[in-house]
């Protein structure tokens, strides 16, 4: 069973940093590139509609996932090495950080471009890039430290 919630958790992250980088790194210049600014607001809601549907999925499976391991796993806090511990900080504060630009800019830029205010929805835009950027940070963090505390200490 723990190796399903490890496998489960490690696809997730996957999902979500790889959705994050690709986003962020390719989709993102590649848009700017070739869309005036009303079409590339309009694709990019399409594309965190859909990637934040997912996340909503994606995200409280990680979040289980790895109380689950920590707890069956790892035997708690108390018992539980020094990546775990970052990996359970950066994990929530990723949760957050999701839920707020989800909640946030994200429902804002679907109302402005809605009323036809492609200011206030770029502007909102901004704001998920940021919120994006940061989280993907996050994310390589984890991962990196996922990587260091499983292999080399």
């Amino acid at each position: 069973m723990t190796t399903l919630l490890y496998v489960v958790h490690v696809l997730g992250a996957v999902l979500w940093v790889g959705g994050m980088a690709f986003a962020l790194l390719a989709l993102r210049p590649a848009a700017h590139e070739a869309l005036e600014a009303p079409q590339r607001l309009v694709l990019m809601l399409g594309v965190f509609r859909r990637f934040f549907r997912t996340l909503w999925h994606v995200v409280p499976l990680m979040l289980l996932t790895g109380w689950a391991m920590l707890f069956g796993w790892y035997w708690g806090f108390g018992a539980s090495i020094w990546h775990v511990h970052v990996m359970h900080l950066t994990g929530l504060a990723m949760a957050g950080i999701f839920a707020a630009v989800a909640l946030g800019p994200f429902r804002t830029m679907r109302a402005a471009l809605t009323m036809g205010d492609r200011p206030g929805a770029a502007a909102a835009m901004d704001r998920i890039r940021k919120g994006v950027t940061v989280n993907l940070a996050l994310g390589l963090l984890t991962v990196a430290v996922a990587a260091w505390g499983r292999f080399g200490g």
